[in-house]
């Protein structure tokens, strides 16, 4: 049955029980294209392709082409010539789709439905895999007070500094939800993903001056930085808002937490403070209260903070810096 091969695609990228994913392979994809991607595991050139598959290779050629442009298949550069892989788990699957020229409105509606009903136990796996959330609050540097190390991975200056190509592209979490009117082009993404954003057309290539200024265009706007969570290298740096990003669609993955904190928490200099609440505005999670003992001197909840530095821009008084308070956690550099 046609059903049965999105089915199979659905369990390919870890989604076996998802009611919603094989909808979204069905609006993507023709059963023969399915057919084609399943057989594209583990990567493959052109000519095995066509010889297992039984099609021209011209034809395979063009669906290359066209499920590349897709987001449903990804190309390996090897020195002996490039190989072709189909999607492999659900948030490459998000992302890359939600990018598409020519992606629908039904589409998108599908993905939100996903995100509210079925991701965070996606979310709940990957933290179980690892023990780790499988990201990370990056904090904003300028926040961090000047007594504090910052370790390289801990400043976005770093990694874009490292980095041998960049791109930016659209935030997919606002392109599918809608829900704000925060800036879509802020996504960063280096080296190998860069090439693919650039090749593919859902990225245009920066420079390292330029990646600069849109970190800080985003964090002017109350964005938060986000990474992978690893010791290692990193292929994005997304700029995030709590009403889109999948990491906070709802109270529930909240909990769970997907991104995890940064080494640091927000700290309120009491003497500079001048009462006005702007960062208990601010803080998307909850994390800067004002006491009950009459005081309007805002308190900070360093269980909840998640050391972002957002507070710290925001605030016109400069009463408030992060500072050092939690030992690392990542995961191990591949």
């Amino acid at each position: 049955m046609v059903e049965e091969l999105y089915h199979e695609l659905t369990k390919a990228i870890g989604a076996g029980d998802s009611k919603i994913i094989p909808k979204i392979f069905e609006g993507l994809c023709t059963p023969v294209e399915a057919r084609f991607l399943l057989s594209a595991s583990p990567p493959r050139t052109a000519e095995e392709l066509a010889a297992g598959t039984g099609l021209s290779i011209e034809k395979v050629e063009d669906m290359i082409s066209s499920l590349f442009q897709r987001g449903l298949l990804f190309k390996s550069r090897k020195p002996d010539g490039i190989r072709y892989y189909r999607v492999r788990h659900i948030m490459q699957f998000h992302d890359a789709t939600i990018l598409s020229d020519d992606i629908s409105k039904d589409i998108l509606d599908l993905w939100k439905e996903h995100t509210k009903k079925e991701l965070p136990e996606f979310f709940w796996t990957m933290k179980n895999a690892t023990g780790r959330a499988p990201g990370r609050v990056i904090p904003i540097h300028h926040t961090i007070r000047p007594q504090n190390q910052v370790l390289d991975k801990e400043d976005v200056r770093a990694y874009i500094q490292k980095a041998k190509s960049l791109a930016v592209t659209r935030c997919t979490c606002r392109v599918s939800s809608g829900n704000c009117d925060k800036p879509l082009e802020v996504c960063l993404q280096l080296d190998k993903s860069a090439d693919y954003s650039i090749e593919r057309g859902s990225g245009r290539s920066v420079t390292k001056d330029e990646a600069l200024d849109i970190m800080k265009k985003a964090e002017n706007e109350g964005l938060i930085h986000k990474a992978e969570n690893r010791a290692g290298r990193i292929t994005m740096l997304c700029n995030c808002c709590t009403c889109c990003c999948v990491d906070w669609s709802s109270e529930e993955v909240m909990s769970i937490p997907v991104a995890g904190p940064s080494r640091f928490c927000a700290e309120i200099d009491e003497g500079i403070c001048s009462e006005c609440g702007i960062c208990v505005e601010t803080c998307a999670f909850d994390a800067l209260c004002i006491n009950d003992d009459g005081s309007s001197i805002p308190f900070v909840d360093k269980e909840k903070c998640l050391g972002c530095g957002v507070c710290a821009v925001r605030c016109p008084d400069e009463a408030i810096s992060l500072n050092e308070v939690r030992e690392p956690d990542y995961i191990p550099a591949d």
